[in-house]
């Protein structure tokens, strides 16, 4: 180690701001221990799967649950397709249950509220 380094430096770069409140905690932190609030994982998007899924129920021949996640082309071919005469439907409700549904940036949609 360079004696040089400041040892701050280190521990600052795993510091990350509070979603909620603002206040500095460790980058692993699932909530923050000053307000509470669930904290944003890496790779996780902050978009619900409560909305997506009620997007899909009901509007997902329309291709609204991809729209809401930011997949506006592939929205537009379900709009074309109605969701793949259903079938597309059916494969991303599946999706949205088991967690394996990405937004547009690749990240997936964990959190349910």
């Amino acid at each position: 180690m360079n004696a040089n380094a400041d040892p701050n430096t280190t521990a600052n770069a795993q510091m990350v701001f509070c979603r909620a409140c603002g206040r500095q905690i460790h980058v692993s932190a699932t909530s923050c221990p000053g307000c509470g609030a669930r904290q944003i994982a890496a790779g996780e998007s902050e978009k619900l799967l409560l909305p997506a899924f009620v997007l899909c129920v009901v509007f997902g021949y329309l291709g609204a649950h991809r729209y809401y996640a930011g997949k506006i082309g592939t929205g537009i071919l379900m709009l074309i397709t109605a969701g793949g005469l259903g079938i597309w439907v059916l494969i991303d409700l599946i999706l949205l249950l088991s967690g394996s549904f990405t937004d547009s940036e690749g990240k997936k949609l964990k959190r349910w509220v």
